[in-house]
């Protein structure tokens, strides 16, 4: 898109629709697109706040992660020592 978006301001927008195939909405979204979000813009058809909102939504998801893998650990370690308080408690028993 980049590429033909360049082409066009070099040699013209109509010769260079025609020879890609391309129809003028497109080339006009992508110049829009390219203009409002820059190179990034290009690469998916989502805009700029749906793009910040993903993320956003992807660092969440990073920080519940590493929230769930601590409470694993934690609930980890609490089994282990209870097993060594037991151990403990029945070695004096005897």
């Amino acid at each position: 898109k980049l590429s033909i978006l360049k082409e066009a301001s070099q040699h013209g927008v109509t010769i260079t629709l025609e020879k890609y195939g391309v129809y003028p909405a497109s080339y006009y979204a992508w110049k829009k697109k390219l203009h409002s979000m820059g190179e990034e813009g290009l690469d998916h058809g989502m805009t700029k706040p749906q793009l910040k909102r993903i993320r956003h939504l992807e660092k969440e998801n990073q920080m519940l992660k590493e929230l769930v893998a601590e409470k694993e650990l934690e609930g980890r370690l609490k089994d282990e020592l209870l097993k060594k308080k037991y151990a403990l408690e029945r070695k004096r028993k005897l």
